[in-house]
């Protein structure tokens, strides 16, 4: 239970209290648990100095991505139960607890207590930290939750961009070997303890009475949709959201995994090859459309509707993932522009998707929902890069290269999307019998969601 200054009921925010104090609660965290895309880092000195080949200095990120997935499913529930301080608390612990007993790991060069600190521990602190600002963020946000949600998830997005060049500069400070390491992993744990610690004490919850400023006074007898984290598990709408999510991530990681080495196989055999260093560059190109997007695309998703942008992230990016497999090597300003989009819209669907499930299932329990449809990102965290990886392994031992390599995980990254967008078709307001009663169910069924004169 949550007690003292980690309770829910201290969090309440006074009539005073300005909304726009709660996106930098939420980047705080963000920013800190997006060093998980900048574990590549540590990868290389992990290998010299411990003596790992690079499957096994990626078992700690693998099972980091998978304890993301696992704890935000289940904890999803304790998180709006205990509220967003004590959620932000546990992630600030379990995240920073992670890098100190990896230092220990590599300090006394014992893998194994790396992989348990990094990936066990530090993937609770991922999962957590992930989902606890969401729901708040809608609450503060319901005239414009797509833009809340996608400041702080471009957070995440946006958080290698930051621990990529401080680790590498670290390890270059305290050097490479065993020692250095831990001490850089040292210095992550305390910083990111600190700058999550804003975080926990900036967060808010708003008084059960709050309106946004110039909201509408809801009419005497006006009810909204309110489904359980539970009730939603029975729903079509949520199956058919977790694959539209789990297709729509597995094309974008596709390319984001393999990026450097297919942009090289690519245009290898053409009159201007793609170097070491042009093919890095692509890598930050991507890291920074796939930031952007998830606050731009789901901004959109305020205005246009959240169907509506779900169907340009998947018919559009089905386009864009032809068009690449049509024009191969002929044009690398062509290639970069469709997939920097594509990862543009890969940032999108993870920003826009808790909105989407507001729209459906109301703020009741949110935040329990999105954590169980992040199950869809574990699957696709593992989907994407199997695909593509053991196509190109075929292709090259069949004595295929450049883009033939990657031609058959083009059309099929095109035909994931394609169901993907068939699922989103099939999206329809959640049936009454699913809403919680006593919480105030809406009779009209398009209730929540602003994009319902535009279906």
């Amino acid at each position: 239970m949550a007690l003292g200054f980690l309770d829910r009921s201290r969090t309440v925010a006074p009539p005073d209290w300005s909304r726009w104090l709660v996106p930098p609660a939420a980047l705080a965290v963000h920013l800190a648990i997006g060093q998980v895309y900048a574990w590549s880092v540590f990868k290389p000195p992990l290998e010299d100095s411990l003596g790992l080949t690079g499957t096994q200095s990626a078992l700690p990120f693998q099972l980091a991505i998978v304890m993301l997935g696992l704890s935000a499913a289940f904890g999803g529930t304790v998180v709006e139960r205990n509220g967003p301080r004590w959620a932000m608390f546990v992630s600030m612990t379990c995240f920073s607890s992670g890098f100190l007993i990896s230092a220990l790991g590599v300090a006394t060069e014992q893998f194994w207590v790396v992989v348990l600190g990094y990936g066990v521990v530090g993937g609770v602190g991922l999962g957590i930290g992930y989902i606890s600002p969401v729901s708040t963020l809608i609450k503060w946000f319901p005239d414009r939750p797509g833009m809340a949600t996608g400041i702080a998830i471009m957070g995440f997005g946006g958080g290698a961009l930051i621990a990529s060049p401080w680790s590498a500069q670290m390890l270059a400070w305290f050097g490479t070997g065993s020692g250095g390491i831990a001490t850089t992993m040292l210095v992550h744990g305390v910083v990111y303890f600190g700058f999550m610690g804003l975080g926990v004490v900036l967060v808010r919850v708003p008084a059960p009475d709050w309106t946004p400023p110039g909201a509408p006074v809801q009419q005497a007898g006006g009810r909204t949709v309110a489904v359980s984290a539970n009730n939603a598990l029975r729903t079509p709408q949520f199956w058919l959201l977790w694959l539209v999510l789990c297709l729509n991530v597995t094309a974008g990681i596709g390319i984001l995994e393999k990026a450097s080495p297919m942009i090289r196989e690519f245009f290898r055999h053409t009159a201007m090859p793609v170097s070491v260093a042009a093919a890095a560059g692509f890598v930050g190109v991507l890291s920074l459309t796939n930031m952007l997007g998830r606050f731009v695309w789901s901004s959109t998703s305020d205005i246009v509707g959240r169907k509506n942008i779900y169907r340009l992230y998947l018919g559009v990016g089905a386009l864009l993932y032809l068009t690449i497999a049509l024009t191969t090597n002929s044009s690398t300003l062509l290639f970069v522009l469709c997939a920097a989009l594509i990862l543009s819209f890969y940032g999108g669907g993870f920003a826009t998707i808790p909105a989407y499930l507001k729209d459906l299932f109301g703020t009741y329990e949110v935040g329990a929902i999105h954590g169980r449809l992040l199950t869809a990102w574990s699957t696709a965290g593992v989907l994407g890069p199997l695909i593509v990886n053991a196509i190109a392994d075929s292709q090259e031992a069949a004595g295929k290269q450049g883009p033939s390599l990657y031609s058959m995980s083009l059309l099929i990254m095109m035909g994931l999307l394609i169901v993907g967008f068939v699922a989103n078709e099939f999206v329809r307001p959640v049936h009454p019998r699913f809403h919680e009663p006593g919480e105030g169910q809406s009779d009209d069924s398009e209730a929540g969601d602003p994009a319902r004169e535009r279906r």
